[in-house]
């Protein structure tokens, strides 16, 4: 038999066909499923026709009673005794309206006549003094009253809050209106022994009791208490009407509304609690958070009078305390309902931010129209209220990150998705009727001065109460404690307000933090003591950061004095006359800035940046560097040099090392998304700082350096690390590329130099690579410049070339007689072109950039320039020009404005900027800043008016600034406003043309390497003197001199012996720019050369007679010096000071 046959099996014979065993098993468990699913089929039908029945059944017996209700209330004769009131009245009536209207969830004529008929009874009876009569009396009776008064009672209370979640108050008849309110009535009055007329002193502990169990039952989740009165808020209208406050007395709608509240404040009010009752208010807690604290607008649906019950500190207080207890339970549960209601649109708010926003709300109490006063709600627990915030807080931004509202790029930045925030604002305020009221409007306390204030006011106060229970280390970490808690709750308003709020993002809470006084001092305090710990314990008893122990207790006691000067620009008051003329003249008064070598100002705390720190000093350091540097915008330089306010000197040194060492080790390494941002804020404040050093130094260099000096990268490895980070499609990790983007201060400036000549020449290696340049001269663009019109021929030739203008050009003179000059372009005629054509065209007579007023005469766009033909063509030209002297490493001799320079960077100008450009306005408007009369005495308006080409321009500074006049109120915003004009607005349009042009050649990371010096000297070369040795060291010789010839040392013992300004007029004479190349004379291109011019002179010539007459020439776009045989030093010299003099160079040849 074959193996086919094997596995079948004969069960007919022979003339059947055969099945295998396997189709036959699963033939035999497919006819037993099928048998058991009809039998399961069977039995579920006779259970629906046994519930159907049972159902039809129960039906017809509820509407006979209800039949005979109607009858027995209608025909009903005397007075009822309570037990006839419990078993012929109540009985049928809650049987028959639970089956007939509660069950079905709807509310029919006949029933709603039914109910209020019982209800309108049940109230008059409970009128009644009779004992034997009152309904009520049942709660003090025997045992088995009291059971059957306690279950009806519940059976009432559940089907008034039925009817109350069935009330929709924007569509109401008068008929639901006054069932509604009865019914509401009803439920309270059972609530309340104080209402019922029957009990006498004898019972009262009796019905208390009584009365205890029934508001434990409607306290528990069982009664649906919360839940009914949720649905009854959430169809309120908000705001209320006033009109229903002024009416309340009278009003149904205002007595269905608190009695509503009443009833879901009822459990927080029992009295005489006992022990056991701790879980009860757990749970009522619980509910009440879940189901009334997470309505949208929940007191704004209110009347006004009701909100203070909410306020109370019998119900917000042990709110907070049981919700710190229980908040992951509670916060879990808000979460499973926000699943359970969110459907298919996602951009509802969650109940969590709901939550959030009420608690906020109910527990403070401010004016909306002043900034400085308001108050916390009476007995609030200041702790809970910080640690439940702290708590909401932080899973409403887990809960926005989960919906999208909050996205993540690669490396974990937090992103705002502002259009889907603003517009579930939009839809929810439209909602609750609200047109001007956004959900941040909500948190407008928290943004208010006495918040914080109050905050940290209860943490001294709880501090000192605790005082004498405590040892002084106790005592020290209590009030660090308390200053942590505040942190931790401002630090989660921040990424609130920067994910909630579309316009403003975090500023409301930025203004109000920074602007604090004596706030950033005690988070500085603290950060101090845990940065720098070291320097605490070894600093002597006379000094404490920097100054004696009574400077530090003034500075201390007039904190708020120094800020004063800061809020000065907020609130327009004037400072003192001699503050106002120490502005005016201000000067730094330090002159010298310690760098001792011992001082370490690489931090050992933070070099692991944020992932080696605490989470308490990295939430101290996130709130620092975000208030701080939201302060240093507008903290002017005498507030900070000269009064020092409101940190010294060697503090800012402090904060700056800090800071500087946090962001640098925080780019060096891989860092989890959730430091994110401190890192950011960081840099905010690391960058400020710098600057600032920038204009005015009060850091020693080595700060900067110290983070990156032991582990700095090769130049040529930083370089292709920086480019690599730069041209990556979007944002990469972590790395020394990002440092080197982020801060590259870190690297000694000739690193930088270096640097930025390694991205030349890797740019020129990947355009050889590219096939855009393959031999040298190849690609060469040919360009015939007539002597005399140096800048129209190059602009017409040059300027379309865009980015191709990094090929090298071939430059042909054609002299002023028309006739082509002789001679091939090896770079020298380039050079000389370059040099030429900036010469010509920065020059203030050709009108496209002019000189500021002060004593360095910088160069600045010239506002006249946009009048010109092709004005700012020309300047984008310019940009140009500059590009390709930098990318060849040809050196030009002037310098920029720094305002200019700061817009080429990218870097926005501030007020204290202004000085270096027009000292006179600047002066000007501190007047104006400080003037103590009326302002509108000095008949200014927000405009400014510019003469160009004999016309006058009038400009408003802001729309319709024509119309508006300085007041005393406006000053600051007219004095802030005609700075960035100058600073900023005025020459945007040609430092963006400017921009465009020097980006076609050099790339703006490159140019971020530097400020706006560093720029002018990458620009412009280096100190205004010459290291003699480093330019005999890199001189060569032609024409027959050598570096051993009698001409050539007296040439080097003439130049060593001339004035730095002598010496940098040999340099420009010879290279056309005074300043030497930046990291030595190695890199001058083409070098410095000495080419011999043979003069025939007696030998006698060099003990005396007459020796060579002939002068010095130079030719500068060779770099050559064309030095005559002279025989003695002193022809030499003169010679040679004629020469330098004389403004020529290749003419004297």
């Amino acid at each position: 038999m074959n193996d086919s046959r094997k596995n079948q099996v004969s069960l007919r014979g022979a003339s059947v066909k055969e099945i295998t065993r396997d189709a036959l098993l699963e033939k035999v468990n497919q006819e037993r499923e099928l048998r058991n699913y009809t039998r399961r089929a069977n039995a579920a039908a006779l259970h629906i026709q046994s519930v159907w029945r049972r159902h039809h059944a129960t039906k017809t017996v509820a509407l006979c009673l209800q039949q005979e209700w109607e009858t027995m209330m209608n025909n009903r004769g005397g007075v009822l005794a309570r037990m006839q009131i419990s078993s012929e009245v109540l009985r049928p009536f809650l049987f028959f309206i639970d089956h007939l209207s509660v069950r079905c969830g709807k509310i029919g004529d006949r029933e709603r006549d039914c109910m209020i008929s019982c209800f309108r009874f049940v109230l008059e009876n409970l009128n009644s003094n009779d004992v034997h009569q009152n309904f009520c009396s049942m709660a003090t009776g025997g045992i088995e009253e009291r059971k059957i008064w306690f279950h009806q009672t519940k059976k009432l209370i559940s089907v008034c809050l039925f009817i109350l979640s069935m009330f929709d108050y924007s569509h109401q008849r008068s008929q639901d209106v006054v069932l509604t309110s009865i019914a509401m009535r009803l439920a309270v009055l059972l609530t309340d022994p104080k209402g019922w007329n029957c009990t006498v002193d004898d019972d009262r502990k009796d019905a208390n009791n009584t009365v205890k169990g029934l508001v434990q039952f409607i306290g528990s989740k069982t009664s649906g208490l919360y839940n009914c009165i949720r649905k009854f808020i959430c169809k309120l209208e908000a705001p209320f009407s006033s009109k229903d406050v002024f009416t309340s007395q009278t009003d149904d709608r205002f007595l269905i509304v608190a009695s509503a509240i009443t009833l879901s404040l009822r459990p927080f009010h029992i009295t005489s609690m006992d022990v056991n009752d701790n879980g009860m208010m757990e749970c009522v807690v619980k509910q009440y958070c879940v189901s009334i604290l997470t309505i949208p607008w929940f007191p704004q649906r209110l009347p006004t009078i009701l909100v203070p019950a909410l306020r109370h500190k019998s119900v917000l207080s042990p709110c907070l305390r049981i919700l710190l207890i229980s908040k992951e339970k509670v916060l879990k549960e808000i979460s499973v309902m926000d699943q359970l209601e969110r459907t298919s649109y996602s951009k509802m708010m969650p109940r969590v931010g709901w939550a959030l926003a009420n608690i906020v709300y109910l527990a403070t109490v401010s004016d909306s129209n002043t900034s400085n006063f308001g108050k916390f709600a009476d007995g609030l627990d200041y702790a809970s209220y910080l640690h439940v915030v702290i708590s909401f807080a932080n899973h409403l931004v887990v809960s926005l990150e989960n919906l999208g509202w909050i996205g993540r790029q690669n490396e974990g930045t937090l992103v705002d998705n502002d259009d889907a925030a603003q517009s579930a604002f939009l839809l929810d305020g439209t909602t609750c009727g609200f047109s001007n009221l956004s959900y941040m409007d909500l948190f407008r306390p928290v943004c208010q001065q006495w918040h914080l204030k109050k905050l940290l006011a209860f943490g001294k106060d709880a501090s000192v109460h605790d005082t004498n229970n405590m040892a002084s280390g106790n005592r020290e970490q209590s009030r660090k404690s308390e200053l942590l808690d505040v942190a931790y709750y401002y630090s989660c308003m921040l990424q609130l307000f920067s994910t909630l709020n579309p316009v403003l993002k975090s500023l409301p809470v930025l203004n109000m933090l920074a602007f604090t006084p004596g706030f950033l001092l005690s988070l500085w305090g603290e950060l101090e003591k845990s940065l720098f710990p070291r320097r605490n314990r070894v600093a002597s008893p006379t000094s404490s950061s920097g100054v004696s122990d009574g400077k530090q207790k003034r500075l201390s006691r007039d904190t708020s004095n120094k800020l004063v000067n800061v809020l000065h620009k907020i609130s327009g008051k004037s400072p003192t006359d001699n503050d106002h003329m120490a502005l005016v003249n201000f000067q730094p008064n330090f002159t010298h800035i310690d760098d001792h070598p011992s001082i370490k100002w690489d931090i050992e705390i933070l070099r692991l940046g944020p992932e080696g720190i605490s989470k308490d000093i990295s939430c101290l350091l996130h709130l620092f560097c975000s208030s701080y540097s939201h302060l240093l915008l507008v903290l002017d330089d005498i507030e900070f040099y000269d009064k020092q306010a409101p940190f010294t000197l060697e503090q800012q040194q402090r904060i700056a090392s800090s800071v500087n060492t946090l962001v640098y080790n925080s780019f060096s390494r891989s860092i989890s998304p959730r430091y994110r941002p401190i890192v950011e804020s960081a840099v905010r404040c690391l960058h400020l700082l710098y600057e600032r050093d920038c204009r005015h130094q009060f850091c020693p260099p080595a700060l900067w350096l110290s983070p990156g000096k032991g582990n700095r990268l090769p130049i040529a490895v930083a370089a292709r690390t920086h480019e690599a980070f730069s041209a990556s499609d979007g944002p990469s990790s972590s790395s020394m590329g990002s440092v080197i983007t982020t801060m590259p201060h870190v690297f000694p400036f000739e690193e930088r130099v270096k640097m930025f000549r390694e991205f030349i020449s890797m740019d020129k290696m990947s355009r050889r690579l590219a096939g855009e340049v393959t031999t040298p001269g190849s690609h060469a663009i040919e360009v015939v410049i007539r002597r005399g019109h140096i800048f129209e021929d190059g602009l017409r030739q040059l300027n379309s070339l865009g980015s191709r203008l990094k090929n090298a050009i071939h430059v042909s003179f054609v002299s002023e007689s028309g006739l082509p000059e002789a001679g091939l372009d090896y770079g020298g005629l380039s050079k000389e072109f370059l040099t030429d054509i900036s010469k010509e065209a920065f020059s203030p007579e050709y009108g496209l950039f002019s000189q500021t007023s002060t004593s360095d005469r910088l160069l600045i766009p010239n506002i006249a320039a946009r009048f010109l033909d092709n004005g700012i063509q020309m300047i984008e030209f310019l940009g140009r020009i500059v590009g390709k002297a930098l990318y060849e490493g040809i050196l030009l001799d002037f310098y920029f404005s720094r305002i200019f320079v700061q817009k080429l960077l990218g870097r926005y100008s501030f007020l204290d900027e202004l000085s270096t450009l027009d000292p006179e306005l600047y002066r000007n408007l501190m007047y104006v800043k400080h003037y103590d009369g009326d302002a509108t005495d000095l008949c200014l308006d927000f405009t400014v008016t510019e003469e160009s080409l004999g016309i006058r321009h009038v400009i408003e500074l802001k729309p319709g600034g024509k119309d508006i006049c300085v007041t005393n109120e406006n000053k600051l915003q007219y004095v802030h406003a005609m700075a960035d004009y100058k600073l900023n607005r005025q020459i945007l349009p040609f430092s963006n043309a400017f921009y465009r042009g020097l980006t076609d050649l050099i790339s703006p990371s490159w140019l971020k390497l530097f400020n706006a010096n560093e720029f002018n000297q990458l620009l412009s070369g280096g100190d205004h003197d010459i290291d003699v040795e480093d330019l005999r060291k890199n001189t060569q010789y032609t024409g027959g001199y050598s570096e051993g010839s009698r001409t050539v040392k007296l040439f080097w013992e003439v130049f060593a012996g001339f004035e730095p300004r002598e010496r940098c007029m040999v340099l420009k004479f010879v290279t056309s720019c005074s300043r030497a190349p930046l990291l030595g004379f190695k890199h001058l291109q083409p070098a410095f050369t000495i080419h011999k011019v043979a003069c025939d002179v007696s030998l006698w010539a060099v003990f005396g007679g007459q020796d060579v007459d002939r002068l010095p020439s130079a030719s500068t776009c060779y770099n050559t010096l064309k030095l005559p045989t002279y025989k003695r030093p002193n022809t030499l010299r003169a010679k040679l000071l004629y020469a330098i003099n004389s403004n020529a160079g290749f003419e004297l040849s």
